[in-house]
Parts: C-alpha cells; structure tokens; sequence
C-alpha cells in the first residue's frame, strides 16, 4: 500500500510498481482509496464532494471505512486468493492518520472500524512516501490547478497533524512500514521503491 500526504506522488509510483512488477512476470491489480469498486467509488463522491456542508468527523471515518470493507470484499481479497499482489493508493493508515491524526478521532476508534468492516487486514508492506511540506504545495498546485476536493483543501495545520500521524506510525511499526523519500524524478523513486521491495520480491522469486 502507498501512503503519505497530499503531492507526495502516491498515484504515480503505485503504477510505475504495477508495471514494474508486470515486468517481472507478477500480476499486480492497481486500486485506490477511497474507491476500488462500484460501491466505494460512490461513497468516495459522497467523501470528496465540495456541494454541500460535508461530514462531521465520526460520519466520515464511518462512510471511509464502509468503503474500504467493500473494497477489501469485492476486489483485495479475491486478488490476493488467486496470488496476485495488490497495490493501493492509501488504506487503513490514511484513515487513522486523516480522521484520526487529522480530525481528533482515537487511533483505537478507528482500528476498531477497521476490525469489524475490513476483518483488520493489514499490507505487508506499507510504502510511506515523504516529501518536504512546501514541495508538496507546489506539486499539488501544479496538478490542482486550483481545483482541489474536500480533504485535500483542508488547511495547513490539519495536513500537518496528518504527516505527524503517518511519521509516528511507521516509527512504530519499521517492519511494516518503508519510509521513502519522495524528492527527485519519478523514476529515481521508484527505483528507491524497488530497492526497498527485495526482500519480498527475492522471496517471489524463491
């Protein structure tokens, strides 16, 4: 799973591993979150929506984990039953570090969510990009072009609170967690994605 802040480059590098791994021979499905499958991509209008007065912090860590329970049904689970490798933009550690970190819920609240919707299942790897905050806002202008949804258009100290979340997730899980830096060119953290992969991909190809 790819995980950081906003214009850390998720989406990019979650499709150059897709084709990386294409490349090696290893089916690989690209997905998203919130989204995935025809369910989640209608509550990820419902989230990311700017009509309207939006959620309130618990209706939207519930709507996210809804979600995510059909996306981890319909689509995760029978990928990975037939062996093939999942890789998604954002999953559970976005929502504890967005509605948790971000919006004040407890990390145990939003565990617990994750328990009874998605069985508590976790990536064996979580890819956790981190860019320097004002390379960041300059990314996200250039894509934007001042067109941003709900969560993304959030103030500066909200997305603050958020990369101190996910920075205090990875210190405490290093075995889950490879924390990569996201400066440079696309393919030169890429290449930093595939060094951290070896271990799973030497066990592949064992």
């Amino acid at each position: 799973m790819f995980e950081g802040g906003e214009g850390a480059g998720k989406s990019t590098q979650a499709r150059l591993l897709v084709e990386a791994l294409a490349a090696r021979g290893i089916e690989a499905v690209l997905t998203r979150e919130p989204g995935g499958t025809p369910g989640a991509e209608a509550i990820r209008t419902l989230l990311l929506s700017t009509q309207g007065e939006g959620w309130g912090a618990r209706a939207e860590a519930l709507l996210f984990a809804a979600a995510r329970a059909d996306h981890v049904e319909r689509l995760i689970r029978p990928a990975l039953a037939r062996g093939a490798w999942v890789i998604c933009d954002r999953y559970i550690d976005s929502s504890r570090a967005y509605q948790g970190g971000g919006n004040g819920l407890s990390d145990a609240d939003v565990l617990t969510l994750h328990r009874i919707g998605s069985e508590g299942l976790l990536p064996d790897c979580t890819i956790l990009l981190e860019v320097d905050p004002q390379e960041a806002a300059t990314r996200c202008a250039l894509r934007d072009q001042g067109v941003t949804d709900r969560i993304g258009g959030r103030d500066p100290a909200y997305h603050a609170r958020v990369g101190e979340a996910f920075a205090a997730f990875a210190a405490a899980e290093p075995e889950r967690f490879a924390r990569i830096p996201a400066e440079g060119s696309p393919q030169a953290v890429s290449a930093r994605i595939m060094a951290a992969l070896d271990r799973w991909l030497d066990h592949r190809a064992a």
